[in-house]
């Protein structure tokens, strides 16, 4: 039996960002849960689930992380540890998770580290290069790759029969061992090892992905998306295979928190949740039909083609308060450009049932492709308009950042449009959502330039939506005052608030810690 560390470091969020959910560690949770069942003692470090509160400047006031300090973090780790595993899904992040890989390497210098998530996966052979102190990348679904990787280290058989990673060869060079087919059997895999991280921080906290509407338990029901989108970096991460787990068991999972945490509402995780319309259909009839009475949102941008007024419906019925849609753009040409298989006039038809069946609705809105066209922008404006007319809640207007793994960074890589990379290059990646951050990757358009459609653009949205339903203006500023939500913007203003008026604690030196 192997002693394996699983580390989830602080949750990094630029300081103006109307976007910072903190979330439990679902990713380590699952393959903390794997190795278990394997027969290996497993410890979880949640950095920020430790003490959420806290709340530490980096890189220059540009990020503030929650939860414990890298510092605080390494000296937590087991020096009888036989493996330490260290999370890292978004890019911007990088900069800090690395030097937290360093700090736990001085602590145990003959350790193994393993590295693994969607960042890892898109710049396996630079995470080699630029961070010595990895030794081993886990490419895609982590749970039977760690699993097995734990095992070979334990009996000393052979690094190339472990398929799916990359890690150092002879000379240091390198070496990718074979592919790694997705896991299949969905439903085999366990239920998260909650039990490890300190998931009632989260829970009396009111803390997650989406709307504070109770205790909040995260739930992913499908893995993988079908779509090929340019901007983003999951088909490389997933492939492009989605796969379902039975909804049965979906809600078995459900109830088991409902008894064992007392949770209320659950956050679904899922790349892309709704893809199958009988899926959904079948699991809205099955909470109706066990009789149980819980919220549950779907925050992530689902699609729209399977969301009619049916299914709309029996979502609400079903529990369902929360819903995101992700049409990204408000100009056809653009959609063509970026692959996003989506009908404009459909996706209207589709919120129009949703909202008119009571779903609390937002909109992911993405500005500053790279050959994007100001006439381009101007009709996405307008979609927003429309939308707020139709009486769409909220949207997010985003600006484009060329994520690595993703067909768009690939191509501006490529024509030299993108510089190497660097720390300063994946700290830039976090201004998508901070609107005093903006960096333009559109060709020909200045950075002041995209920041003012993009202001324009919220502006047009809720101003129309708000001259023309007035009353919702009044119950944001209600909600703000009396800390109560019920849409996506409610939980950002907030959350904005407490990161802007400093309601949290500050890392103690530790030269004082010790002298207290």
């Amino acid at each position: 039996m192997a002693h394996v560390t699983l580390i989830r470091g602080p949750s990094l969020i630029p300081k103006w960002s109307d976007s910072g959910p903190l979330t439990p560690p679902i990713g380590p949770a699952y393959l903390a849960a794997s190795l278990r069942e394997a027969g290996h003692a497993v410890q979880i470090i949640d950095g920020l689930g430790e003490k959420p509160s806290q709340v530490t400047s980096l890189f220059a006031g540009r990020m503030i992380a929650f939860g414990l300090t890298s510092e605080e973090i390494a000296e937590m780790v087991d020096p009888k540890t036989d493996l330490v595993g260290v999370s890292c899904m978004f890019s911007q992040d990088w900069p800090e998770v690395r030097r937290l890989i360093e700090l736990v390497r001085r602590r145990l210098p003959n350790t193994p580290i393993v590295t693994g998530g969607e960042h890892i996966n898109a710049v396996r052979e630079f995470t080699l290069e630029a961070c010595p102190a990895v030794d081993f990348c886990v490419l895609g679904e982590g749970e039977e790759i760690l699993v097995d990787l734990t095992n070979s280290l334990e009996s000393g058989k052979p690094l190339d029969r472990v398929g799916g990673m990359i890690y150092r060869g002879e000379g240091g060079k390198p070496h990718l061992t074979g592919p790694r087919a997705r896991i299949k059997k969905v439903d085999d895999i366990p239920y998260p090892a909650w039990d490890l991280v300190p998931i009632h921080n989260y829970l009396d906290q009111h803390l997650g992905y989406g709307v504070d509407l109770g205790r909040s338990m995260a739930v992913i029901a499908t893995r993988g998306c079908p779509y090929q989108c340019t901007f983003c970096s999951n088909p490389q991460m997933w492939t492009t295979r989605w796969i379902a787990r039975d909804p049965n068991k979906v809600l078995d999972e459900i109830e088991f928190y409902m008894r064992k945490y007392d949770a209320t509402n659950f956050d679904f995780y899922d790349l892309t949740a709704i893809v199958k319309r009988q899926w959904i259909i079948d699991f809205c009839h099955l909470i109706l039909k066990r009789g149980l009475k819980f919220t549950w949102q779907l925050p992530s941008g689902t699609r729209s083609e399977a969301i009619d007024s049916e299914v709309t419906r029996l979502l609400y019925e079903s529990g369902c308060r929360n819903l995101s849609y992700a049409p990204e753009s408000g100009s056809p040409a653009v959609l063509q450009r970026i692959k996003k298989k989506v009908h404009l006039d459909r996706m209207e038809r589709s919120m129009r049932s949703a909202i008119g069946n009571g779903l609390n609705l937002k909109l992911n809105i993405i500005m500053g492709f790279p050959d994007e066209k100001r006439s381009e922008i101007w009709q996405t404006i307008g979609f927003l308009a429309k939308v707020g007319l139709l009486g769409v809640h909220d949207a997010s207007v985003s600006m484009f950042s060329p994520y690595p793994g993703s067909e768009l960074y690939d191509q501006m890589r490529a024509q030299g449009r993108i510089p190497e990379l660097s720390d300063e290059y994946f700290l830039s990646l976090g201004s998508y959502k901070d609107f005093t951050q903006t960096v333009s990757f559109a060709h020909g358009m200045s950075t002041n330039e995209l920041g003012f459609y993009r202001i324009l653009g919220m502006l047009v949205f809720y101003g129309v939506q708000y001259a023309v339903r007035p009353w919702r203006l009044v119950g944001t500023i209600v909600n703000l005052f009396r800390q109560r939500q019920v849409s996506r913007l409610d939980k950002s203003l907030q959350d904005l608030a407490k990161r802007i008026l400093g309601r949290h604690e500050t890392p103690v030196p530790k030269g004082k810690r010790q002298a207290a």
